[in-house]
């Protein structure tokens, strides 16, 4: 926090497509989305136009007790796109609870998980923890926290949290052996499919998540997929689960939801969990869960007008090309880099290790700040890049042109070399 004054950071005055303006005049590529939610770009004019045609009408509501014309249709689209839905129907995934971030999409699936098992027909009050995996990162709200995994941010609140129990990612044997042995006292399992983002861009292997779902089926046990980071088009399908064939109980959603310009936030899940939570007024076994700004109009129009786009623009098979592009630049220009340990890469989500001494396994010093160094000379050269420890994370808008992936990837590329001080001519290795 002390280093953060002297930096001087950019101060951003406006944007378009993949670029963002500084208060100076100059431009960045954002190389990471406006962190992972930007989707075809700023100021996308279909986007705005829809903001904008909202405000004629109303800012905000209240949905307690009230609704609105986009928070009904927002949420009809979304069953029509979710996992396991038919063409032009819902699937298994047709009910909706909208807040406003990633963190509270995961509280309120933790919430209805914990409370479907107190009251439901077939109530196990005593199903009351969870499973997460290793490095886990799934919000920083004090629910999400507890079923969270990296040491980092969260050891410091352990005396706040529920405990969890973790597993390996990748492991299902272990998941197996843990559900065998606690099955009766586990409300849910949740991940984030294919990709642990804030830990580092860590890939599950093929097949990973299609297990964990069979063995959640098996032990009767929630499967609560956190599609905040991978949703809405960022491993190259509509959301990661697809790739596996996979319906979660509950699927959570945010960032690229309202394509990056209003905080929103949803929650999907089954009618079998709905209708756990039917009763009597006296019975008090509704939902008690809220949020101001739920279903904020103004996002619900953003949002409406991003699905519209995927459609318009066919983002999802124009995508296509641009990971091969960025699969290829990378392998020519980052990989051969003599302190490059490790490119993690699923679609558009991208995540490039450094390490002092990649072959002996050597990290650099945490106190050197490598990663943040790479971030102030991309910078410095045109580009906003993310640093997870030394991880350098690229995950640029699905709309960016190939002109600007190349320059990206460049800069990144010049960035680590300067960061590192390593020699130019590694590259002609």
């Amino acid at each position: 926090m002390r280093a953060w004054p002297a930096e001087r950071a950019p101060m951003i005055v406006s944007g378009q497509g993949e670029y963002l303006v500084d208060s100076q005049g100059r431009r960045y590529i954002d190389g990471i989305s406006s962190l992972w939610c930007n989707v075809h770009g700023h100021r996308h004019p279909r986007i705005d136009e829809a903001v904008r045609a909202q405000l004629d009408r109303v800012a905000h509501t209240t949905m307690l007790g009230l609704s609105h014309p986009g928070a009904e249709e927002l949420a009809r689209r979304l069953v029509r796109i979710a996992p396991g839905a038919p063409a032009g129907s819902h699937g298994p995934l047709s009910r909706v609870f909208y807040s406003d971030s990633g963190s509270t999409a995961v509280e309120v699936a933790l919430k209805m998980a914990y409370q479907y098992w107190q009251q439901a027909p077939d109530a196990r009050p005593q199903r009351t923890s969870f499973v997460r995996l290793e490095n886990a990162y799934h919000g920083d709200t004090v629910g999400s926290v507890s079923v969270g995994g990296i040491e980092l941010f969260h050891s410091l609140y352990r005396p706040l949290l529920f405990d969890s129990h973790a597993v390996p990612a990748g492991d299902a044997a272990a998941l197996d052996a843990l559900l065998a042995k606690h099955e009766d006292e586990i409300a849910a399992v949740v991940v984030e499919p294919l990709v642990q983002g804030a830990a580092g861009m860590l890939l599950q292997p093929p097949g990973y998540l299609r297990a964990v779902k069979e063995l959640c089926d098996a032990h009767d046990v929630f499967l609560v997929c956190d599609e905040v980071a991978t949703g809405f088009g960022r491993t190259g399908t509509m959301f990661a689960c697809e790739q596996e064939d996979v319906v979660p109980d509950f699927l959570c959603l945010a960032k690229g939801l309202s394509g990056g310009y209003l905080p929103l936030a949803a929650t999907l899940t089954t009618d079998r969990v709905h209708e756990g939570f039917l009763g009597r007024f006296e019975e008090f076994r509704a939902f008690f869960h809220g949020h101001t700004y739920t279903g904020n109009p103004l996002a619900c129009a953003a949002a409406l007008a991003t699905l519209d786009v995927f459609e318009e623009e066919r983002t999802l098979e124009r995508l296509q090309s641009r990971i091969a592009l960025l699969e290829q630049l990378l392998e020519d220009l980052v990989a051969p880099l003599d302190h490059v340990a490790e490119i993690r890469r699923c679609g558009f989500m991208c995540g490039i290790e450094l390490a002092a001494e990649p072959r002996r396994g050597v990290a650099f010093d945490p106190a050197a700040r490598t990663g943040h160094r790479v971030a102030l000379a991309a910078r410095e050269r045109g580009a906003i890049v993310r640093p997870l420890g030394d991880v350098v994370v690229l995950m640029p808008p699905l709309s960016i042109a190939p002109e600007a992936l190349e320059e990206l990837v460049e800069v990144t590329s010049d960035s680590i070399v300067a960061a590192t001080g390593q020699a130019v001519g590694a590259l002609a290795a």
